[in-house]
Parts: C-alpha cells; sequence; structure tokens
C-alpha cells in the first residue's frame, strides 16, 4: 500500500485548525482574569530541572501556578522581568504545546537551552552550540509548516545570542541540527550522512520551536550543551562540565531576551513596567 507524505493530510499545513491556544489562555483567565505573558522580556524554555534549580537559586523569582504545562516561573534578571519553564517532558511535541500555551497568554521570545548529542568527533562534552538551522525529522513542525528540509530560528535573536556566548566563553559553536522524535533510532547512517553535511548536532525540541515559533510570530533561537556523542559513542553522563555549559547557556539566553526587549522597546514603554 503506498501512503501519502507526512502529515497524512496533504496541505494541512495551510489550513484552519479546530481547537486553538486562544481557549488555553481563556482557561487559565477564568481562574486569574488578569493573566498574561505579554509584560515579560522573555522565556526560556530548559529541560533539565537543574537548570531550573540554578536559575531559582539565583535570582528573585514566583512561580505562575497553572498557567502552562509545567513549572512556570518569573524571574527579576538586570532589572528585567523574565520566565523560565521547565518540568514539561521531553520531545518536540510537548515544547510545541509548551510554547503553544505561552504564546497564548502574550509571550513573544522564547530560548529553548538544552542538551544534545554530537555528530562531529571533535565537538565534545561541554561544549556549547547555538542552533542556526534545525533538521525536520520530528513530526510537530510538518503540521505549522510547508515542505522544507530546515525550520530556522530568529536570526537577530540568534545572532545576539551567538555573540553573547562568544564574549564568555571560546567553546561555542554555530551551525545546523538535526531533531528527531526518536532518539533510540538514531542509526550509524544517519550520523554519518548528517554530520558528513556539517551538521553538529542532534536533539528532539528545535525544529518544533522554530515552526511553532514561525507560525504563531515569535522569535525564538536555540542552544545546547553538549552532552554525549553519536560518533565515538560515548553515553550521556552527569558530567560537571555539561552541568556548567547549561548554566552558561541559561546566563546568555537571559542577557539576550533582556537586551532584545529593550531593543525593541518604544519611548515611554518603561513607564508602564
Amino acid at each position: 500500500m503506498n501512503y501519502p507524505a507526512f502529515p497524512l493530510y496533504p496541505g494541512k499545513y495551510a489550513l484552519p485548525a479546530v481547537p486553538d491556544p486562544s481557549e488555553h489562555a481563556a482557561y487559565v483567565r477564568l481562574r486569574e482574569p488578569a493573566a498574561t505573558l505579554a509584560d515579560l522580556d522573555g522565556v526560556v524554555l530548559t529541560y533539565q530541572q537543574h537548570v531550573m534549580h540554578y536559575a531559582c537559586s539565583r535570582y528573585w523569582n514566583r512561580q505562575l501556578e497553572g498557567w502552562v504545562r509545567g513549572e512556570l516561573r518569573v524571574l527579576e534578571y538586570r532589572s528585567r522581568i523574565l520566565g523560565i519553564c521547565g518540568g514539561f517532558g521531553l520531545g518536540a511535541p510537548m515544547a510545541a504545546l509548551v510554547l503553544e500555551q505561552l504564546g497564548a497568554l502574550g509571550a513573544t521570545r522564547v530560548i529553548t537551552v538544552g542538551t544534545a548529542a554530537s555528530l562531529q568527533r571533535e565537538l565534545r562534552a561541554g561544549e556549547i552550540v547555538v542552533c542556526d538551522r534545525a533538521l525536520r525529522d520530528e513530526g510537530v513542525s510538518h503540521h505549522y509548516l510547508g515542505p522544507a528540509p530546515y525550520a530556522m530560528p530568529s536570526s537577530d535573536l540568534t545572532d545576539h545570542l551567538a555573540r553573547i556566548l562568544r564574549a564568555r566563553t571560546t567553546e561555542v559553536r554555530r551551525g545546523a541540527g538535526w531533531s528527531t522524535d526518536a532518539p533510540y533510532r538514531e542509526t550509524a547512517a544517519e550520523v554519518a550522512h548528517y554530520g558528513a553535511a556539517d551538521v553538529l548536532t542532534a536533539d528532539m525540541e528545535a525544529a518544533a520551536v522554530f515552526a511553532v515559533a514561525e507560525h504563531r510570530n515569535i522569535d525564538a533561537a536555540a542552544v545546547f550543551a553538549v552532552a554525549d556523542s553519536l560518533v565515538d559513542r560515548r553515553a550521556r553522563q552527569n558530567s560537571p562540565v555539561t552541568r556548567n555549559a547549561l548554566h552558561v547557556a541559561l546566563e546568555a539566553a537571559l542577557v539576550a531576551l533582556g537586551d532584545t526587549a529593550r531593543a525593541s522597546q518604544r519611548p515611554g514603554d518603561e513607564a508602564l513596567r
């Protein structure tokens, strides 16, 4: 039997959906009528709980309970008010769901901070990679964007994030990532193929985050700390260098979101904060 290309229904990315994320925002506002994230300078998505703990231990913060799936906190960083969201699980579907909910409540800038596996022999654990395009080997992005090999982040936010990281550490690379839904089905043939095409890392969320962000007019970027290798296979370990790299990436993401919010602020906006 011949099956059509994915997604199964042709051209569905251009069709309106029945459910809408505004329904989620309306549900939250039944309990908290003033609920909004429009006054935040941006939100960091994170997948490792120790990154959330690190942020909460260093900066004033408060939890917005029940606003989105997972744990959402607002924190004060260098006089800017930012969000950090985690505890919602791994993978493209969960990242997309949370981003939809954040966007429906008014978030307009997001940086995803997580770990990835290396596809390049010289790229080692603890190095940081800014993802400037993501191969769409997951399912979610194809429901949001038309056929294309890559999903793209915000160029301005990505450029600024890369500049901040390069000013802080020499262990920074920038390039393509491979987003896949099946981490236990990453084959040697794929690793060799994508590695030869200069793809740097494998992750599970970036393509979906970029696709949802483009569809919803949200500025998005992604940064990874390398945790393991798919080339000369080294399994993931609880490495201090990876943890430290994630903390560096988080700090850079907070700076980048605050800076880009300041640059886009209209005269008089500061008085409203």
